[in-house]
């Protein structure tokens, strides 16, 4: 083991979409150069991550010097994904948007992630375009695990950090039953069940909402129902399908940040 801490090399680099109609930045993360950490990042596997422009206050690159010089992670490739001003439009479940019309683009983000940032990180990193592990928080954990789930050709793993699984096709004022949760309705109905695992993180005070008083914040029954729908598919609890819920955690970075660890060892570990 070495405890020698190599810092990660880290850069930005943009790459223009036709699909989106603007520059997306993109923040690169590599592994450090050292005898332990392959310096090739054509055998590492990948990591995307949606909302990259977070990634220094998540005190990412710190997260994975630390992680790295304790020789807990595996060599990988991080790519975060900045999200543009439309991100409430761009992100969701590329299928159908919500109610509100949110998310109308997402269709348009899931082709730039396959049609042009794949293969533009498989020029540039000769990267393997199979095994992906995809992640986000937020709307961003809710459309990495809308583009993963149907594309399991691709992905392998996915990573949800307070996902906004209450994405629905109608609202509270419109007679809102559970079933009109869109994420939920895509997992119950799809005639296969992929070849995925799955990572999802929750905080008890995530929010204050609980729209059928039942002393359980929505965010986390919407989670733990997900789960559960992944569960009648066939997926298992500790096998195929792990949850994080963190004590007073909160729906920002900070909490976020401080769930890197496991989800990295997870994804990632030796």
């Amino acid at each position: 083991m070495n405890l020698t801490r190599h810092p990660v090399t880290s850069f930005d680099i943009s790459l223009y979409s036709s699909f989106l109609g603007r520059e997306v930045v993109l923040s690169v993360v590599l592994p450090p150069d050292d005898s332990d950490v392959q310096p090739s990042v054509r055998t590492c596997p990948v990591l995307l991550f949606n909302d990259g422009q977070d990634f220094g206050a998540l005190k990412i690159k710190d997260i994975l010097t630390e992680m790295y010089g304790a020789g807990s992670i595996n060599p990988f490739l991080t790519i975060g994904i900045h999200a543009g001003q439309d991100r409430i439009y761009e992100y969701g479940t590329a299928a159908q948007p919500d109610y509100a019309g949110r998310g109308n683009k997402a269709g348009l983000t899931t082709s730039f992630i396959l049609m042009e940032l794949i293969p533009f990180l498989k020029d540039n990193f000769e990267i393997e375009t199979e095994g992906i592990t995809y992640a986000g928080f937020s709307l961003g954990g809710l459309m990495a695990l809308d583009i993963a789930w149907n594309h399991p050709g691709i992905f392998s793993k996915v990573g949800v950090f307070s996902g906004s699984l209450w994405w629905r096709s109608r609202s509270l004022s419109e007679g809102y039953r559970d079933s009109d949760r869109i994420m939920h309705a895509q997992i119950r109905n799809l005639p296969f069940k992929p070849a995925l695992k799955f990572w999802f993180q929750c905080g008890s005070r995530d929010e204050y909402d609980d729209r059928d008083c039942d002393g359980i914040i929505d965010s986390i029954q919407d989670t733990l129902e997900c789960i559960a729908e992944l569960e009648r598919k066939g997926y298992a609890w500790n096998r195929d399908v792990f949850y994080h819920e963190i004590k007073n955690g909160e729906h920002n970075v900070q909490t976020w940040s401080s769930a890197l660890p496991r989800f990295l060892s997870w994804a990632f570990g030796r």
